[in-house]
């Protein structure tokens, strides 16, 4: 379904609450994401993504999700409901083949780019797969978890730029990045919303600033990616995860026409 969608070349939007927080919460941003591939399916191809854990939270008391097994039932109803293709995270080998009989794409965590097990295990499933640079890594030295996955006969690797450690408590994009890591992969999508992390900056909590959304999406538009990962929610202020970076529906719709806006009508590429 995603290699079809794929081969017309158009924008890659990934899109998606950043954790399961309720069959409620995921069938409405589920419902935006529908709305937008209706209004813009000569322009873009929309990807619905949301976490069934969330595996790395800064603090031991921090909210993580419904797990495994709830997760993909309600990733599976909303994608029936709107025949959305769907991807989300995987935290261990064990969880790669469940997750690919709901999902159409399979994530890797920035933390866990470099786990050989959790790539083969990806890689088996023969569905595309979405490697996230970890921030501690050198662009170029994805290579390994590229090789990784096609040794394991992954059909199609991308992987995401999402900004790496700078000092403490902040995080910058070094755009250079972008174009490195599109020699190795199928293509580079940009991480717009946690790019813009703070790690750790609200002392138990991620902080972050999403004013500079807009900004970091027509960059990478003109830079040239393949698609862009934004994290969406009806209320963010409200939200159990990723509070501070991720955008309401008319926030979303405003990076979405600034992006294509750069990307549309251009002949340049990474």
């Amino acid at each position: 379904m995603v290699r079809r969608l794929l081969e017309k070349g158009l924008p890659l939007f990934v899109m998606g609450p950043c954790g399961i927080e309720s069959e409620e919460l995921v069938f409405e941003v589920a419902g935006f994401v529908d709305g937008l591939r209706d209004e813009y399916s000569d322009r873009a191809v929309f990807v619905f993504k949301s976490s069934f854990a969330k595996d790395n939270r800064t603090s031991h008391g921090s909210w993580s999700g419904p797990g495994l097994e709830e997760g993909l039932r309600i990733l599976e109803a909303a994608g029936n409901r709107y025949d959305l293709p769907l991807i989300t995270d995987i935290h261990t080998a064990s969880q790669a083949a469940p997750v690919a009989e709901v999902c159409h794409m399979i994530q890797i965590p920035a933390f866990l780019c470099r786990q050989t097990s959790l790539l083969e295990a990806a890689g088996k499933t023969g569905i595309p797969v979405n490697v996230k640079k970890g921030q501690f890594m050198a662009p170029e030295n994805m290579q390994g978890a590229v090789d990784k996955l096609r040794a394991a006969g992954c059909p199609l690797v991308f992987l995401t730029e999402r900004g790496s450690f700078f000092g403490y408590g902040d995080l910058v994009v070094d755009m250079r990045s972008l174009t490195v890591m599109n020699r190795v992969c199928d293509g580079v999508i940009m991480d717009i919303t946690h790019s813009l992390q703070k790690p750790g900056a609200s002392g138990r909590f991620t902080g972050g600033d999403r004013s500079f959304a807009v900004q970091m999406a027509r960059a990478s538009a003109a830079w040239g990616v393949r698609g862009m990962f934004l994290e969406v929610h009806p209320q963010p202020e409200k939200a159990l995860s990723d509070s501070a970076v991720m955008l309401n529906f008319k926030d979303a719709r405003t990076v979405l026409d600034a992006a294509l806006l750069h990307w549309e009508g251009s002949s340049h590429g990474l």
